[in-house]
């Protein structure tokens, strides 16, 4: 779950509108794990924007140690001030 939660950190950077706006995971549509991390393995985290429509925003991310690819997640962010 924590790779799941640091394509939603950095989603929520990519997605933020304004500066002192809050996010919140919204859903997870599909996540697929592949590996785990190890103590040391340097991450590499990439998200992207597909579709936003008002506060709510759809992203595609992947996280990957060396090229080899741990997991995979479509999920929606809800951004906004709360």
């Amino acid at each position: 779950m924590l790779l799941i939660e640091a394509m939603a950190q950095l989603g929520g950077i990519a997605a933020g509108h304004e500066e002192g706006e809050g996010g919140f995971l919204a859903a997870i549509d599909r996540a697929t794990f592949f590996g785990s991390a190890s103590a040391g393995d340097i991450l590499d985290v990439t998200v992207r924007v597909v579709k936003s429509f008002g506060r709510l925003h759809l992203l595609e991310g992947e996280v990957s140690v060396e090229g080899r690819v741990l997991a995979t997640a479509c999920f929606t962010l809800g951004m906004g001030r709360i």
